[in-house]
């Protein structure tokens, strides 16, 4: 795809990460969605994920257009899955995806799940787990187009979650 780059945030990348959230998070309001209607995620959220170096930023000729947080091994909410999963390997775990609304309609969602996925074999893990609301039909679609399969059940914040699992090869 074009000139975009997925690559880790930096503090300085803070204001522009938040602007991208909060169109998403009204997006999903708008959508008549619980999701992120109450408080989650804020700009505290994004600096903890800098600090942890899970922050990312995709790019389009140096402008920031949407973010992710990719955790190895870190969700706790994942230890108590209603169901089974694939694995129990190392995994990388996806959260708070959020694309600016000039990059909606691109399969830049898809794109940034693929270089989770290259980054993942990169550092030898070969899972990834995810988790969404289950009114989140854009997410739910790229899921499924995507190869995940869902593994039950998780509580996040109080909300239950569909959680899936791609396992790479």
């Amino acid at each position: 795809m074009e000139n975009y780059i997925l690559e880790k945030a930096k503090v300085q990348d803070l204001d522009r990460i938040w602007e991208i959230l909060q169109s998403a998070i009204e997006r999903r309001r708008q959508d008549g969605s619980e999701q992120w209607q109450d408080g989650y995620p804020n700009p505290s959220t994004i600096k903890a994920d800098i600090e942890k170096s899970a922050a990312f930023v995709l790019k389009l000729n140096h402008h920031i257009i949407g973010y992710c947080a990719i955790l190895k091994n870190d969700e706790p909410a994942y230890e108590h899955l209603d169901g089974k999963w694939l694995s129990t390997s190392d995994y990388f775990v996806v959260h708070r995806m959020a694309l600016a609304p000039e990059a909606l309609g691109k399969g830049l969602a898809k794109f940034i799940f693929l270089e989770v996925e290259k980054l993942a074999i990169q550092n030898q893990i070969f899972s990834i787990k995810v988790d969404t609301n289950y009114d989140n039909q854009a997410m739910l679609a790229i899921l499924q187009k995507l190869g995940y399969q869902y593994c039950g059940e998780v509580s996040y914040r109080n909300s239950p979650r569909k959680a899936f699992e791609k396992t790479l090869s």
